[in-house]
């Protein structure tokens, strides 16, 4: 249930009814919005009915959330989330490209990486240092140490840092290491971790499931949003369908639905997306085009030999003639290019 307050309502006014709400056993969430102030309220509203808060003079209309999630709801937060990240903002009017390989493989690789992508104008530095492999036999990431890597890498370039976690055993190194958490497709539905990132004030990239429908992503974003972490960034990485000639189908309507859907930052993942490094440039200015907030590209300095997703995997050389091209689209859409 959201309540739409007045415009002129007062402090006084607005504690009176959230003391009101907290003393029926719910949470109170205030959001301010340019013209409009609204309270999400929290909690088993089903047995409320719209004439509860009638008696409030300040309160000049009652809707119902229908939707299962509900901090994730536009409805909830008319205005759209903005999260910044070590100084580069993610959200309405900023665009962020976040660049690297799909795995740590070594201090030399990733450094040499990062400063190509520097170069290039790259907002993030991502890489892998656990990676969720389908086969046991397949590389599976260098762990704490690629951790240690990517840092290295930062203090050299500067660049944040985004990487995936699989397990709660090593949050505390996280926290403590990367600038934006990592979620895989794999792991969307991992509830217990979704629970402990939200306990978290780390910004958390949720990347969508294999065949999740919209509701069942942004409930996952919910999970965390509960837990009290607003800082949730919502990724479009593609999904499985019937087509076999790409890698997955990259949905890139999901970006319209989620933007109607939700408040959230939405980016696109092209080279998961496709799985043809041909498709990334074109696939990234598609995502600008329909208003996406950031694309993640898979940058690898020799894919053929990359331990992990080569085949996807764009060289630096290609990467900085993609870039400029990317970024004529993001000033056409009135956005700025977050570096």
């Amino acid at each position: 249930m959201i309540l739409v307050l007045k415009r002129g309502a007062t402090e006084h006014q607005k504690e009176e009814l959230i003391k009101h709400i907290e003393g029926m056993g719910l949470k109170a969430h205030v959001s301010v919005g340019e013209g409009t102030t609204i309270i999400g309220l929290v909690g088993d509203t089903s047995k409320l009915s719209s004439f509860t808060f009638s008696s409030y003079e300040i309160v000049d209309n009652v809707l119902r959330v229908t939707e299962p999630f509900k901090q994730a709801n536009r409805m909830f937060k008319p205005d759209d989330t903005i999260i910044d990240v070590c100084g580069r903002k993610v959200g309405q009017g900023y665009f962020v490209v976040i660049s690297g390989p799909c795995s740590v493989e070594s201090e030399e690789q990733i450094v040499g990486i990062a400063r190509e992508l520097k170069k290039a104008g790259a907002s993030f530095l991502r890489g892998g240092a656990y990676k969720p492999r389908t086969s046991p036999y397949s590389f599976q990431g260098l762990g704490l140490e690629g951790l240690d890597y990517l840092k290295t890498a930062k203090q050299e370039t500067g660049l944040p840092i985004v990487s995936e976690i699989m397990s709660t055993d090593v949050l505390d190194r996280f926290i403590e290491d990367v600038d934006i958490i990592q979620v895989g497709a794999r792991n969307m539905q991992n509830f217990v971790l979704l629970r402990e990132l939200g306990r978290t004030n780390k910004p958390i990239l949720l990347k969508r499931g294999l065949s999740a429908t919209y509701q069942e992503w942004l409930m996952s974003a919910e999970y965390i949003l509960s837990e009290g972490n607003k800082n949730v960034i919502l990724c479009e990485r593609g999904i499985r369908t019937f087509e076999n000639y790409t890698r997955n189908t990259l949905d890139i309507s999901a970006v319209l639905a989620i933007k109607k859907l939700s408040h959230l930052p939405v980016i696109v993942d092209p080279s998961h997306g496709s799985g043809k490094p041909w498709m990334v440039g074109p696939l990234s200015k598609a995502a600008v085009a329909c208003g996406a907030d950031g694309v993640i590209i898979e940058v690898h300095n020799n894919p053929k030999c990359a331990l992990s997703d080569g085949e996807q995997s764009i060289t630096p050389e290609q990467y900085a003639e993609i870039l400029p091209k990317i970024k004529k689209y993001v000033e056409i859409e009135d956005k700025q290019l977050e570096v």
